[in-house]
Protein backbone atom coordinates (compact mmCIF):
# COMPACT_ATOMS: atom_id res chain seq x y z
CA UNK A 1 0.00 0.00 0.00
CA UNK A 2 1.36 3.49 -1.32
CA UNK A 3 2.09 5.95 1.99
CA UNK A 4 0.71 9.30 1.43
CA UNK A 5 3.56 11.92 1.75
CA UNK A 6 1.96 15.15 2.25
CA UNK A 7 -1.68 14.59 4.07
CA UNK A 8 -2.32 18.12 3.53
CA UNK A 9 -3.31 18.01 -0.16
CA UNK A 10 -6.36 15.64 1.09
CA UNK A 11 -7.09 17.05 4.49
CA UNK A 12 -6.73 20.41 6.13
CA UNK A 13 -8.06 22.35 9.04
CA UNK A 14 -8.64 25.97 8.74
CA UNK A 15 -9.47 29.02 11.43
CA UNK A 16 -11.36 32.26 10.48
CA UNK A 17 -13.30 34.91 12.27
CA UNK A 18 -16.87 35.63 11.04
CA UNK A 19 -17.64 38.71 9.75
CA UNK A 20 -21.49 38.93 9.11
CA UNK A 21 -21.36 39.35 5.23
CA UNK A 22 -19.61 37.94 2.33
CA UNK A 23 -16.00 36.29 2.73
CA UNK A 24 -13.96 33.82 0.95
CA UNK A 25 -11.79 31.13 3.42
CA UNK A 26 -9.07 30.16 1.81
CA UNK A 27 -5.58 28.69 2.62
CA UNK A 28 -7.19 24.95 2.77
CA UNK A 29 -4.72 23.99 0.01
CA UNK A 30 -7.74 22.26 -2.47
CA UNK A 31 -10.88 23.05 -3.56
CA UNK A 32 -12.80 21.08 -0.93
CA UNK A 33 -15.40 18.32 -1.31
CA UNK A 34 -16.40 18.13 2.55
CA UNK A 35 -16.68 21.06 4.93
CA UNK A 36 -17.45 20.52 8.60
CA UNK A 37 -17.54 23.54 10.24
CA UNK A 38 -18.15 24.54 14.00
CA UNK A 39 -18.73 28.11 15.84
CA UNK A 40 -15.84 27.92 18.55
CA UNK A 41 -17.19 31.03 20.32
CA UNK A 42 -20.83 30.51 20.43
CA UNK A 43 -23.12 27.20 21.79
CA UNK A 44 -24.44 26.93 17.75
CA UNK A 45 -24.37 23.55 15.38
CA UNK A 46 -22.00 21.98 13.47
CA UNK A 47 -22.42 22.27 9.99
CA UNK A 48 -21.82 19.64 7.42
CA UNK A 49 -21.38 20.50 3.21
CA UNK A 50 -20.43 18.27 0.24
CA UNK A 51 -20.22 18.24 -3.42
CA UNK A 52 -22.92 15.42 -3.97
CA UNK A 53 -25.20 17.09 -1.88
CA UNK A 54 -24.47 20.83 -3.51
CA UNK A 55 -23.61 23.74 -1.93
CA UNK A 56 -25.40 25.60 0.33
CA UNK A 57 -27.03 22.13 1.81
CA UNK A 58 -26.33 21.75 5.81
CA UNK A 59 -26.67 18.82 7.87
CA UNK A 60 -25.56 19.08 11.77
CA UNK A 61 -24.01 16.48 13.54
CA UNK A 62 -25.44 17.22 16.88
CA UNK A 63 -28.89 17.03 15.61
CA UNK A 64 -31.41 14.21 14.05
CA UNK A 65 -32.39 17.42 11.68
CA UNK A 66 -33.26 16.88 7.96
CA UNK A 67 -30.93 19.30 5.61
CA UNK A 68 -31.46 22.67 5.51
CA UNK A 69 -30.85 24.42 2.18
CA UNK A 70 -30.15 28.10 1.57
CA UNK A 71 -26.96 28.34 3.73
CA UNK A 72 -24.54 31.04 3.73
CA UNK A 73 -21.55 28.80 3.00
CA UNK A 74 -22.70 28.96 -0.73
CA UNK A 75 -19.90 27.76 -2.75
CA UNK A 76 -16.52 25.60 -2.52
CA UNK A 77 -13.66 26.90 -4.22
CA UNK A 78 -9.90 26.03 -5.31
CA UNK A 79 -8.74 27.00 -2.07
CA UNK A 80 -11.51 27.02 0.32
CA UNK A 81 -15.07 28.05 0.23
CA UNK A 82 -17.51 31.24 0.10
CA UNK A 83 -19.94 32.94 2.54
CA UNK A 84 -22.52 35.21 2.41
CA UNK A 85 -24.34 36.50 4.83
CA UNK A 86 -24.45 36.19 8.86
CA UNK A 87 -25.59 32.69 9.85
CA UNK A 88 -25.17 31.40 13.30
CA UNK A 89 -23.62 27.85 11.83
CA UNK A 90 -21.02 29.76 9.78
CA UNK A 91 -20.21 33.34 9.86
CA UNK A 92 -21.78 35.17 12.67
CA UNK A 93 -19.43 38.83 13.27
CA UNK A 94 -16.56 38.02 15.26
CA UNK A 95 -16.95 34.40 16.83
CA UNK A 96 -14.01 32.55 15.87
CA UNK A 97 -14.70 29.21 13.45
CA UNK A 98 -12.87 26.30 12.75
CA UNK A 99 -13.52 24.19 9.64
CA UNK A 100 -12.38 20.63 8.61
CA UNK A 101 -11.74 19.94 5.04
CA UNK A 102 -11.40 16.36 3.20
CA UNK A 103 -10.88 16.35 -0.46
CA UNK A 104 -12.48 13.39 -2.39
CA UNK A 105 -12.65 13.43 -6.12
CA UNK A 106 -14.10 17.46 -7.24
CA UNK A 107 -15.97 14.78 -9.50
CA UNK A 108 -19.29 12.87 -8.74
CA UNK A 109 -20.24 9.65 -10.96
CA UNK A 110 -22.79 7.03 -10.41
CA UNK A 111 -22.20 3.82 -8.86
CA UNK A 112 -24.63 0.88 -10.11
CA UNK A 113 -22.25 -1.63 -7.60
CA UNK A 114 -25.17 -1.99 -5.22
CA UNK A 115 -28.78 -3.03 -5.22
CA UNK A 116 -29.92 0.59 -5.03
CA UNK A 117 -27.52 3.17 -7.53
CA UNK A 118 -25.42 5.81 -5.85
CA UNK A 119 -23.81 9.18 -6.42
CA UNK A 120 -20.43 9.04 -5.42
CA UNK A 121 -17.20 11.51 -5.06
CA UNK A 122 -14.72 9.34 -4.25
CA UNK A 123 -10.80 9.06 -3.96
CA UNK A 124 -9.31 5.51 -3.96
CA UNK A 125 -5.67 7.15 -2.74
CA UNK A 126 -6.85 9.15 0.68
CA UNK A 127 -9.54 6.47 1.19
CA UNK A 128 -12.72 8.74 1.43
CA UNK A 129 -15.60 8.29 -0.76
CA UNK A 130 -18.98 11.18 -0.55
CA UNK A 131 -22.06 8.95 -1.39
CA UNK A 132 -25.60 9.50 -2.44
CA UNK A 133 -28.08 7.43 -2.59
CA UNK A 134 -32.23 7.38 -2.27
CA UNK A 135 -33.27 4.76 0.51
CA UNK A 136 -36.11 2.42 -0.28
CA UNK A 137 -36.39 1.47 3.90
CA UNK A 138 -35.64 -2.68 3.00
CA UNK A 139 -33.22 -4.33 4.93
CA UNK A 140 -30.37 -5.74 3.23
CA UNK A 141 -30.30 -3.32 0.64
CA UNK A 142 -26.64 -2.42 -0.69
CA UNK A 143 -24.84 0.40 -1.94
CA UNK A 144 -21.51 1.19 -3.65
CA UNK A 145 -19.21 3.30 -2.11
CA UNK A 146 -16.63 3.37 -4.91
CA UNK A 147 -13.53 2.62 -2.87
CA UNK A 148 -12.15 0.18 -3.73
CA UNK A 149 -11.12 -1.67 -0.76
CA UNK A 150 -13.43 -2.16 2.42
CA UNK A 151 -14.51 0.92 4.45
CA UNK A 152 -13.50 1.74 8.07
CA UNK A 153 -15.91 3.70 9.18
CA UNK A 154 -19.23 4.75 7.32
CA UNK A 155 -21.36 7.83 8.51
CA UNK A 156 -24.66 8.11 7.14
CA UNK A 157 -27.48 10.47 7.39
CA UNK A 158 -30.90 10.81 6.18
CA UNK A 159 -31.57 14.26 4.35
CA UNK A 160 -35.28 13.85 4.15
CA UNK A 161 -36.16 13.65 7.74
CA UNK A 162 -35.30 13.88 10.99
CA UNK A 163 -33.30 10.56 11.61
CA UNK A 164 -29.79 9.64 14.17
CA UNK A 165 -26.65 9.47 12.12
CA UNK A 166 -25.53 5.92 11.30
CA UNK A 167 -21.90 4.98 12.23
CA UNK A 168 -19.92 2.01 11.39
CA UNK A 169 -16.28 1.45 12.90
CA UNK A 170 -14.47 -1.30 11.74
CA UNK A 171 -13.84 -2.37 15.56
CA UNK A 172 -17.72 -3.46 15.43
CA UNK A 173 -18.54 -6.79 14.70
CA UNK A 174 -21.58 -8.01 12.06
CA UNK A 175 -24.87 -5.41 12.69
CA UNK A 176 -23.01 -3.46 15.70
CA UNK A 177 -23.85 0.33 15.09
CA UNK A 178 -23.67 4.27 17.54
CA UNK A 179 -25.50 7.14 16.50
CA UNK A 180 -22.99 10.37 16.25
CA UNK A 181 -25.14 12.63 17.11
CA UNK A 182 -26.25 10.64 20.88
CA UNK A 183 -23.76 9.81 23.71
CA UNK A 184 -25.23 5.99 23.46
CA UNK A 185 -23.08 3.26 23.76
CA UNK A 186 -22.31 0.54 20.96
CA UNK A 187 -25.33 -0.99 20.55
CA UNK A 188 -26.45 -4.33 18.03
CA UNK A 189 -29.76 -4.13 15.51
CA UNK A 190 -29.88 -5.59 11.95
CA UNK A 191 -32.29 -2.77 11.39
CA UNK A 192 -28.96 -0.81 11.37
CA UNK A 193 -25.92 -2.16 9.20
CA UNK A 194 -27.44 -5.66 7.99
CA UNK A 195 -23.86 -6.78 7.36
CA UNK A 196 -20.69 -5.59 7.38
CA UNK A 197 -19.12 -3.96 4.33
CA UNK A 198 -17.03 -5.23 1.68
CA UNK A 199 -14.49 -3.92 -0.97
CA UNK A 200 -17.41 -2.16 -3.32
CA UNK A 201 -21.02 -1.73 -1.10
CA UNK A 202 -22.33 -1.45 2.32
CA UNK A 203 -25.34 -3.09 3.54
CA UNK A 204 -27.98 -1.46 5.27
CA UNK A 205 -31.22 -2.61 7.20
CA UNK A 206 -34.29 -0.77 7.14
CA UNK A 207 -33.77 1.72 9.93
CA UNK A 208 -34.03 5.45 8.72
CA UNK A 209 -30.55 6.18 10.29
CA UNK A 210 -29.06 4.23 7.14
CA UNK A 211 -32.18 3.42 4.96
CA UNK A 212 -34.72 6.14 4.91
CA UNK A 213 -37.40 6.40 2.44
CA UNK A 214 -36.06 9.22 0.36
CA UNK A 215 -32.48 10.86 0.02
CA UNK A 216 -29.71 9.76 2.12
CA UNK A 217 -25.91 10.53 2.43
CA UNK A 218 -22.91 8.65 3.46
CA UNK A 219 -19.41 9.50 4.19
CA UNK A 220 -16.72 6.74 4.08
CA UNK A 221 -13.57 6.20 4.77
CA UNK A 222 -10.89 3.46 4.16
CA UNK A 223 -7.77 3.53 6.11
CA UNK A 224 -4.61 4.35 4.56
CA UNK A 225 -0.81 4.19 5.37
CA UNK A 226 0.12 7.88 6.52
CA UNK A 227 -2.77 9.80 6.45
CA UNK A 228 -5.61 8.12 8.33
CA UNK A 229 -5.70 5.46 11.06
CA UNK A 230 -8.98 3.82 12.68
CA UNK A 231 -9.00 1.99 15.51
CA UNK A 232 -9.88 1.22 19.60
CA UNK A 233 -8.10 1.27 22.57
CA UNK A 234 -8.32 1.02 26.19
CA UNK A 235 -8.11 4.19 29.09
CA UNK A 236 -5.79 3.46 32.00
CA UNK A 237 -7.47 5.77 34.33
CA UNK A 238 -4.66 8.09 34.82
CA UNK A 239 -2.39 11.20 33.70
CA UNK A 240 0.16 9.03 32.24
CA UNK A 241 -2.31 7.78 29.87
CA UNK A 242 -2.90 5.09 27.25
CA UNK A 243 -0.49 5.47 24.31
CA UNK A 244 -2.32 4.98 20.88
CA UNK A 245 -0.22 4.44 17.99
CA UNK A 246 -1.29 6.25 14.59
CA UNK A 247 2.10 5.87 12.66
CA UNK A 248 1.59 9.87 11.65
CA UNK A 249 1.21 13.04 13.61
CA UNK A 250 -2.31 13.30 14.45
CA UNK A 251 -4.02 16.61 12.48
CA UNK A 252 -7.44 15.87 13.59
CA UNK A 253 -9.18 12.46 15.90
CA UNK A 254 -12.40 11.84 17.13
CA UNK A 255 -13.17 9.88 20.12
CA UNK A 256 -15.71 8.12 21.14
CA UNK A 257 -16.08 5.48 24.44
CA UNK A 258 -18.00 2.86 23.05
CA UNK A 259 -19.10 0.94 26.20
CA UNK A 260 -21.05 3.34 28.47
CA UNK A 261 -22.79 6.57 27.37
CA UNK A 262 -20.48 9.41 26.70
CA UNK A 263 -19.55 12.54 23.95
CA UNK A 264 -17.99 12.24 20.89
CA UNK A 265 -14.59 14.59 21.73
CA UNK A 266 -12.92 16.41 18.71
CA UNK A 267 -9.33 17.53 18.93
CA UNK A 268 -6.88 19.00 16.31
CA UNK A 269 -3.39 20.14 15.86
CA UNK A 270 -4.61 23.74 14.53
CA UNK A 271 -6.79 24.83 17.45
CA UNK A 272 -3.96 23.35 19.65
CA UNK A 273 -0.63 24.41 17.98
CA UNK A 274 1.07 22.34 20.99
CA UNK A 275 0.90 20.15 24.11
CA UNK A 276 -0.77 19.42 26.02
CA UNK A 277 -3.83 19.76 23.66
CA UNK A 278 -6.76 20.47 26.04
CA UNK A 279 -9.27 22.70 23.75
CA UNK A 280 -12.39 20.51 23.20
CA UNK A 281 -15.36 19.90 21.09
CA UNK A 282 -17.95 17.50 20.76
CA UNK A 283 -19.47 16.31 17.86
CA UNK A 284 -23.03 15.68 19.42
CA UNK A 285 -23.05 19.20 21.24
CA UNK A 286 -23.33 22.39 20.23
CA UNK A 287 -21.89 23.53 23.03
CA UNK A 288 -19.00 26.45 22.33
CA UNK A 289 -15.18 25.23 22.34
CA UNK A 290 -13.92 24.75 26.01
CA UNK A 291 -10.83 23.59 27.86
CA UNK A 292 -10.22 20.67 29.66
CA UNK A 293 -6.82 19.38 31.81
CA UNK A 294 -8.16 15.99 32.87
CA UNK A 295 -9.45 15.67 28.81
CA UNK A 296 -6.03 16.49 27.22
CA UNK A 297 -3.80 14.51 25.39
CA UNK A 298 -0.45 15.30 23.72
CA UNK A 299 -0.29 15.19 19.95
CA UNK A 300 2.81 13.02 19.16
CA UNK A 301 4.92 12.62 15.77
CA UNK A 302 3.68 8.66 15.82
CA UNK A 303 0.05 9.09 17.46
CA UNK A 304 -1.37 10.77 20.42
CA UNK A 305 -1.62 9.95 24.09
CA UNK A 306 -4.53 10.40 26.76
CA UNK A 307 -2.80 13.19 29.90
CA UNK A 308 -5.91 12.80 32.03
CA UNK A 309 -8.65 10.50 33.56
CA UNK A 310 -11.84 12.12 32.34
CA UNK A 311 -13.90 9.27 31.34
CA UNK A 312 -14.74 11.07 28.11
CA UNK A 313 -11.44 9.91 27.08
CA UNK A 314 -9.62 7.53 29.52
CA UNK A 315 -11.67 6.08 31.66
CA UNK A 316 -9.47 2.74 33.63
CA UNK A 317 -10.65 -0.44 31.42
CA UNK A 318 -13.22 1.76 29.24
CA UNK A 319 -13.41 0.65 25.32
CA UNK A 320 -12.76 3.71 22.42
CA UNK A 321 -12.87 3.98 18.89
CA UNK A 322 -11.50 7.09 17.10
CA UNK A 323 -10.79 8.55 14.09
CA UNK A 324 -7.36 10.35 13.10
CA UNK A 325 -5.95 12.10 10.27
CA UNK A 326 -2.58 12.79 9.52
CA UNK A 327 -1.02 16.02 9.92
CA UNK A 328 2.74 14.52 9.40
CA UNK A 329 3.17 11.22 8.26
CA UNK A 330 6.53 9.30 10.04
CA UNK A 331 9.26 9.02 7.13
CA UNK A 332 11.09 5.63 6.63
CA UNK A 333 10.08 1.99 8.08
CA UNK A 334 8.65 2.32 11.60
CA UNK A 335 7.84 -0.62 13.87
CA UNK A 336 4.55 -0.58 15.60
CA UNK A 337 5.20 -1.43 19.37
CA UNK A 338 3.65 -4.45 20.29
CA UNK A 339 0.98 -3.40 22.92
CA UNK A 340 -0.42 -0.79 20.40
CA UNK A 341 -1.34 -3.22 17.41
Amino acid sequence: MAQINKPSDYFNTVLYTGNGSTQSITGVGFQPDFIWVKDRTSAYYHELQDIVRGAGKGLFTNAALAEFTGRTLYQFDSDGFSLDGSQSTTNVNGDNYVAWNWLSSNTTASNTDGSITSTVSANTTSGFSIVGYTGNATTGATIGHGLGVTPDVIIAKSRASADNWGFFHSSFSSQQYMFLNTTAAKASASSVWNALPGSSVFTVGDNASVNDNGNMIAYCFAEKKGFSKFGSYTGNGNADGTFVYTGFKPAFVIMKRTDTTENWLIKDSVRDSFNVADKRLFANLDQAEGTSANGSIDILSNGFKQRGSDIITNASGGTYIYMAFAENPLVGTNNIPATAR
